[in-house]
């Protein structure tokens, strides 16, 4: 069984599917393990740690031979063709956007592996790269706003006078958001943040932030996600959140609905009702942002008022970053595993709601009804909505 970790082909893509310190979860399973040459080099991952771990280092092609491939971001159509039938591969696939290559994989008996797709319950919580990932993203997020404020986080009191504390908002409480209240408080700020799931109110509180409560209908769907909302409301959210928005030094906002555009919460007439000096993150920016003013990789001043918004932000952190992630894959990958050999069952439940394509067949139905428009004869819908980057566990 050869394990391949190629490397990434997204540009600006810092983090690696495997890092040394994993590889011998892997070499555990019986697997030999093919590391692309420099595959592991911007998240600060040595050829020669690889070799230390017991990994192989190549250069050349390294997929051609491949029983499993591991990567962040998904492969390119050309580098799909290249891969023996009936290889596995595990990574973001985003199989909705990547039609092409589905189509490819489908036609190349390839079974690919979504992480978006992993079921939300206990026993895939140590494979939920949605999570891991967001983890980052909510403590970079903090980071760059406070790097970016014109002001200390921290209350501090000098012999010059008192300079009070940064007040930071934070739009959305799964655990991209409930990180960056974290990550707020111990930076010494006074936090508030908002989610239309009222189950959010305990977990914001017991961060040491304050829960904002407006008055409207509970948006909150089984095992604690957060349902769709109509315009009528969304609108009605917004100018509720609006004097919040106002009085924050410093907005984060967080909500995204898988497979689909981010919700507006921010407006730019809420925008330029902050104060000078203020900062919006926004990490939703490259799904089409919770803030009006947002876009994917760039900071915008609209007035006196900066608005950041992120692009593939966990990336911006690729060491720790790739370590989760390196954990997440490794232990899916455990599931496939048979006596050394590959071979995932369906039968289990978190192969099956991972599972794009399988044998020749498109077996995730969201993505084969875009692939075969008509009835889907299992009637299944599509990614629940989840309010959150990296969602809310049940």
């Amino acid at each position: 069984m050869r394990i391949v970790v190629p490397c990434e082909v997204r540009p600006g893509e810092q983090r690696v599917a495997m890092v040394p310190e994993v590889v011998p979860l892997l070499l555990g399973l019986g697997a030999e393990v093919v590391v692309e040459h420099g595959a592991g080099q911007a998240a600060f991952a040595s050829d020669e740690a690889y070799r230390a771990a017991g990994a192989e280092v190549r250069d050349g092609d390294v997929l051609v031979d491949a029983d499993a491939v591991l990567t962040v971001s998904p492969l390119t159509v050309e580098q799909a063709r290249r891969l023996p039938e009936g290889a596995v591969t595990i990574g973001f696939l985003a199989p909705e956007a990547n039609l092409d290559l589905i189509r490819t994989y489908r036609d190349r008996g390839v079974s690919g592996f979504s992480f978006e797709l992993v079921p939300r319950i206990s026993r895939a919580q140590s494979m939920d790269a949605l999570t891991s990932q967001a983890l980052v993203a909510g403590y970079r997020a903090t980071l760059v706003a406070a790097a970016m404020l014109p002001r200390f986080f921290p209350l501090y009191m000098t012999a010059a006078g008192t300079i009070p504390p940064a007040r930071v908002l934070v739009l959305g409480a799964g655990v991209a958001g409930l990180q960056a209240i974290g990550t707020a408080r111990r930076l010494g700020a006074v936090v508030e943040a908002y989610d239309v799931r009222t189950s959010s109110a305990e977990e914001v509180r017991s961060m040491g932030a304050a829960f904002v409560n407006v008055d409207l209908e509970v948006l909150e769907a089984a095992g604690g996600y957060a349902r769709e909302m109509g315009e009528d409301r969304a609108r009605r959210q917004r100018e509720l959140l609006a004097p919040y928005v106002a009085a924050a030094d410093a907005v984060i906002t967080t909500a995204s609905v898988p497979g689909r555009e981010a919700p507006l919460l921010v407006t730019t007439e809420m925008v330029e009702g902050m104060r000078p000096g203020s900062v919006v993150v926004d990490l939703a920016a490259e799904t089409g942002g919770n803030c009006e003013l947002s876009r994917p990789g760039r900071t915008i001043r609209h007035g006196q008022v900066s608005v950041w918004g992120g692009a593939d932000v966990p990336s911006q952190m690729p060491v720790h970053a790739s370590f989760l992630y390196a954990r997440n894959v490794a232990n899916l990958l455990a599931l496939m595993v048979r006596e050394g050999r590959l071979d995932p069952d369906l039968g289990d439940e978190v192969l099956a709601g991972a599972a794009v394509t399988h044998r020749g067949q498109v077996v995730h139905p969201a993505t084969r009804a875009l692939l075969d428009p008509g009835p889907d004869p299992a009637g299944e819908a599509g990614p629940t909505a989840s309010l959150d980057q990296g969602g809310e566990r049940p």
